[in-house]
């Protein structure tokens, strides 16, 4: 680790160090606070006995399989809105209606259609994973340098061959961005829906043990998603790294 991200850890860490101290200091009778030194032992105690792990098997199996339907269904309409402006026109207004509704406000639908379980799940991660992927991935396609298009009609590709050996290589490590963001918003809305109505996962934990008036075990859950969602986008960042060097990475965050 560099030596700017640990100095970057030195204000929270004395922030947490000085809750703490407070909270020893001044014991105050609350269901919603814990100490620090507390909320870390009821996370270990939950690794210990598998419970936690189970609860990240949940969320991350939402996540994950959320994120793989949506993610290709919005790289394919990317890709053909992106090359058909008579079919970007079509959907248009379709995609700009759906797209701004938040997809915690399609929970009840869900519902009604899915029941409790892991499809409810995958089908709200899926929406958000949709428009982010396929919203990102239009604007790579028609960001191609068009002399690579003009180079792909003079060897008379055909529109397939266009597709695979010219536009997806150039606006690939733009869409892999777009891929990277959908990630993040996956795991935001895994938990989301599972602390909203989804029986099962770290969300449902967390809220579970706010129910039974444990904070300590609550803060304990919000700490370890803090942790596997900085492990989800580390490794993100380190397979777009490997892919395409630290340039792509570089521009991709400015």
């Amino acid at each position: 680790m560099s030596s700017d991200r640990l100095k970057g850890l030195i204000l929270p860490a004395l922030a947490v160090l000085g809750f703490e101290i407070w909270l020893r200091a001044f014991p105050i009778a609350s269901d919603a606070l814990a100490p620090p030194s507390a909320a870390v032992m009821a996370l270990v105690q939950g690794l210990a006995d598998g419970s936690v792990l189970l609860a990240t098997r949940d969320t991350l199996l939402g996540a994950i399989i959320g994120l793989g339907i949506g993610s290709s269904i919005g790289l394919l309409l990317g890709v053909l809105t992106g090359l058909l402006p008579p079919l970007d026109r079509l959907l248009e207004v379709s995609i700009e209606s759906i797209r701004p509704i938040p997809s915690v406000a399609l929970l009840p639908i869900g519902l009604m259609v899915f029941g409790f379980g892991y499809a409810l799940e995958f089908s709200i991660v899926a929406k958000t994973c949709l428009f982010a992927t396929l919203i990102l991935t239009r604007s790579a396609v028609r960001g191609v340098e068009p002399r690579l298009m003009e180079v792909a009609r003079a060897l008379r590709l055909s529109p397939l061959a266009r597709v695979t050996k010219i536009v997806l290589p150039a606006a690939l490590p733009q869409i892999f961005v777009a891929f990277r963001l959908a990630a993040g918003a996956a795991l935001i809305v895994a938990v989301t829906v599972e602390i909203t109505i989804n029986p099962q996962g770290l969300g449902h934990a967390m809220m579970t043990a706010q129910q039974a008036l444990r904070p300590d075990v609550m803060l304990g859950y919000l700490l370890w998603i803090g942790i596997v969602g900085f492990a989800w986008n580390a490794a993100l960042l380190l397979a777009q790294r490997h892919l395409f060097g630290r340039a792509a990475v570089s521009e991709a965050m400015r």
